[in-house]
């Protein structure tokens, strides 16, 4: 035990002192306050109002010009509404377009024209599209005798709240937060396992291809050796997602104090894109002139509405039953994979020679994410979903999908954990009678049939 934890001492020194260790463990944090910071400054940039000029020989306006502040485009009326001369005024102007509105029939609304120097994005052209889209249809509901107000109230907008009712009684609770946290843990965990078990498959490689492992193994025992580089790999992988979530935490803390805890919501969300405006540019018109202001205080209440369902899906989640979980299986789905992935390494004498021995590896991973994607998250508690969270090849990534919804059985747990805590102590005594002898052979080209023998030569 000793001379394992010397090495698990070694291989986790060694990795956290590397400048690659440190660098990723600050880089990530600083990508991802990135992704939160890079579309708020876009949003302030793009908050340059867009000037165009409305020749109205339609009178489709009747004189009141959309005039919405949260929009991206502001409407001014053009020196004419005669085309000729609007063109020419428009020609000596700074104006970004020029929207022609001709004479039109309400039942066939054709002629419409956008100029403009250069080509017009596509945002720009969707809301007027759309703005004029609805005035068309404005004009054709007061033709059949239909009040637009009316429909409007007609229009239902409901927010359903979701309610845990058990036998400690009622809990609010949020499908979007729980889904969201069911995702994270279970892509951590396939990320992790990615990514670390190839780091111990290379370790292996470098350290054979050196022979530096043919003193070490006059020491140590290939076992010991194998179980110190999984385990030592596995508290670096550890250490830095810890890293990771500290760092990310204040860093998102700090950005929610310079912009505003709305604004970094609202990024997070995807809720500073344009479209909200689009519609409301849209729907803005001449009855709507006095109220301009309402898109804004949606946008606010949607901004604080989210945050209250967040904190109350969060609140909702059985969240030390989830972390423990997912630490459990963090480290669980990595030891089990991780010693496989060290047999392959100690098979081949460089890394070409692993892709024939990666694809049975990996595939379970792949096919449970996809899967988890498309079946478990519809039906967290269905067939699928036991069987896949019972199985250790695709129990750390399925479970961890079903958790967060918070039916699993206690029994379904304990038995899902003692199956994978089976399924890893058996991987390493496979990984480990191929490690001792592959790590020792050199140059010779290694097949399944070659590997199966290796597991039952003794000594």
């Amino acid at each position: 035990m000793d001379k394992i934890w010397l090495i698990i001492q070694r291989e986790y020194l060694t990795r956290v002192r590397k400048k690659s260790f440190l660098v990723m463990t600050l880089l990530a944090p600083l990508i991802m306050a990135g992704f939160i910071v890079v579309p708020i400054m876009l949003a302030q940039i793009s908050e340059n109002k867009k000037v165009v000029a409305v020749a109205d020989a339609g009178n489709i306006f009747a004189g009141e010009l959309p005039n919405d502040p949260d929009s991206d485009i502001r409407y001014v009326p053009a020196a004419s509404t005669d085309l000729a001369t609007a063109k020419a005024a428009f020609r000596k102007s700074k104006q970004a377009a020029l929207l022609y509105i001709p004479r039109y029939d309400v039942n066939n609304p054709t002629g419409f024209r956008i100029f403009a120097r250069d080509n017009l994005s596509m945002p720009m052209q969707i809301a007027m599209e759309r703005m004029l889209n609805r005035k068309i249809e404005a004009a054709r509901m007061r033709q059949a005798g239909l009040d637009k107000d009316v429909l409007d109230k007609i229009k239902a907008d409901v927010d359903l709240q979701t309610v845990n009712l058990s036998e400690n009684g009622e809990k609010a609770s949020s499908t979007g937060v729980t889904t969201g946290v069911a995702y994270a843990a279970a892509f951590l965990i396939y990320m992790f396992i990615f990514i670390y078990g190839v780091q111990i498959m290379r370790g292996v490689i470098e350290e054979k291809t050196n022979r530096i492992v043919e003193v070490v193994i006059s020491s140590v025992k290939p076992f010991q050796l194998m179980m110190g580089k999984v385990m030592g790999i596995a508290a670096v992988g550890l250490t830095q997602l810890l890293l990771w979530i500290v760092l990310s935490t204040a860093v998102t803390s700090g950005l929610a104090g310079v912009f505003g805890a709305e604004k970094v919501v609202a990024a997070r969300t995807g809720q500073l894109s344009a479209p909200a405006t689009v519609d409301a540019a849209g729907a803005a018109g001449p009855a709507q002139v006095g109220t301009a202001a309402t898109p804004t205080k949606k946008k606010e209440s949607a901004a604080a509405r989210f945050q209250q369902s967040f904190s109350a899906g969060l609140a909702s989640l059985n969240l030390p039953l989830i972390l423990g979980s997912f630490l459990f299986y963090f480290l669980g789905g990595y030891l089990f994979y991780g010693a496989l992935f060290g047999a392959i390494g100690s098979a081949v004498d460089n890394e070409t020679d692993t892709q024939q021995f990666m694809l049975p590896i990996t595939m379970p991973l792949i096919l449970t994410i996809i899967i988890a994607q498309s079946v478990i998250i519809r039906d967290p508690n269905g067939t699928v979903a036991f069987w896949m969270s019972m199985i250790p090849f695709t129990s750390p990534i399925a479970m961890m999908m079903r958790i967060p919804f918070g039916a699993v059985p206690g029994w379904q747990l304990l038995l899902s954990m003692s199956l994978l805590i089976a399924g890893f102590v058996f991987t390493i005594w496979l990984a480990g009678r191929i490690y001792r002898v592959g790590i020792l052979m050199y140059g010779k080209k290694v097949n399944y049939r070659e590997l199966s023998r290796w597991m039952f030569y003794k000594g």
